[in-house]
């Protein structure tokens, strides 16, 4: 007797796949997958097959197995594995039982070529042009804030530390390649303050500062939706105040910004009163004065909306489990673009589960 499924067998565990839920399905039926090929192929610039070798595959599914390892936080070996594993995922990429699945190498060169063609700005772009398309418009005014994507922690010396600060590779780096490509020369430590539980005695408990290695994920929502309508990348030591004009989206139909006090400065207030936004951001504590009640209160209304892209990194830190693998600011780009692309997915599938946008 066989041990492979037939037709029927298969046809009927998908059956079930449906009856269940399944979310990859869904996703399928809301976003249209094979818009992405024009641009896809355009960044891979593929030659034809006529010339031998054997044919690449195919870059939608390829594409397609990045967002799986983006929603599932899944390693290229992981998602080679994974991709042999479950049905739900061969159907999502539309494999049969006996088609051939991309090993764990061809799912990394995919996404290099990917990332040194810049194609995922531009993918994200074309996708958040698809989303206005469908009546998803920009509106309501837009809410800045950054998370820190951790990355594997780096075990170096005070020396190492400093020449990495410096721009410099540390000495002896280059005589041993291998450890060379391991080590992230971009990434940043930095202090996260996450708030302390009340003390039982009533006294005020200072925060808790956490220390963090990795990068940070900048991004802009609109109000109206939660949409991720710009984004950059950046060290986690990076100020993100200084990022305010790269994330400004001059097509969200209110002026208001609404970020917290980070990106409080007088170069930025200008920046937005000259381009013709509308300043929420959060007040500062004056130095050594008591905050103002009327500030105070200002700024708790501000926080009712600002807590909205919350909402964005819960997703991502959660379900998603956003961490950095690779290797160098270029690949945290696109791995985190990804993410953000993906999280738009998402956000689509929820939206249009709710009913016509508006």
């Amino acid at each position: 007797m066989s041990d492979q499924p037939g037709f029927f067998d298969l046809d009927d565990r998908y059956e079930q796949l449906s009856k269940s839920g399944d979310p990859l399905e869904r996703l399928s039926e809301v976003v249209n997958f094979e818009a992405f090929r024009y641009r896809l192929v355009k960044a891979l610039k593929r030659t034809d097959g006529a010339k031998g070798g054997r044919p690449p595959y195919d870059p939608v599914l390829m594409f397609k197995i990045l967002v799986l390892q983006a929603l599932y936080n899944l390693s290229d070996e992981q998602a080679e594995f994974m991709i042999r594993d479950r049905l739900s995922f061969m159907r999502f990429l539309g494999l049969g039982m006996n088609d051939p699945v991309p090993d764990a190498t061809t799912i990394w060169l995919f996404r290099e070529h990917l990332g040194k063609a810049n194609a995922i700005e531009k993918i994200f772009a074309h996708f958040d042009k698809v989303l206005t398309e469908r009546g998803y418009l920009a509106m309501s005014g837009q809410i800045l804030d950054a998370s820190v994507v951790p990355a594997p922690r780096q075990r170096n010396n005070d020396d190492e530390k400093r020449a990495i600060k410096e721009g410099r590779i540390p000495e002896g780096w280059e005589d041993h390649p291998a450890k060379l490509r391991q080590k992230d020369r971009d990434a940043r430590w930095t202090v996260k303050f996450s708030k302390a539980k009340p003390r039982e005695d009533g006294m005020e408990q200072r925060d808790i500062a956490v220390p963090a290695f990795g990068y940070k994920n900048h991004i802009s929502t609109d109000r109206r939706h939660g949409l991720i309508r710009k984004w950059t990348v950046s060290d986690a030591a990076a100020h993100d105040g200084a990022r305010l004009p790269d994330l400004l989206d001059k097509n969200n139909t209110a002026g208001s910004v609404w970020a917290d006090t980070a990106y409080r400065s007088k170069k930025n207030e200008v920046h937005m009163e000259r381009h013709g936004f509308v300043s929420q951001v959060h007040r500062k504590k004056p130095k050594g004065r008591p905050m103002p009640e009327r500030t105070s209160k200002a700024n708790g209304r501000k926080s009712k909306v600002r807590a909205r892209v919350e909402h964005v990194f819960a997703v991502q830190k959660g379900p998603m489990a956003l961490f950095i693998r690779t290797v160098g600011i270029a690949r945290a780009r696109t791995k985190i673009g990804m993410a953000n692309l993906v999280y738009n997915m998402k956000r689509l599938v929820w939206l249009e589960a709710r009913g016509a946008p508006g």
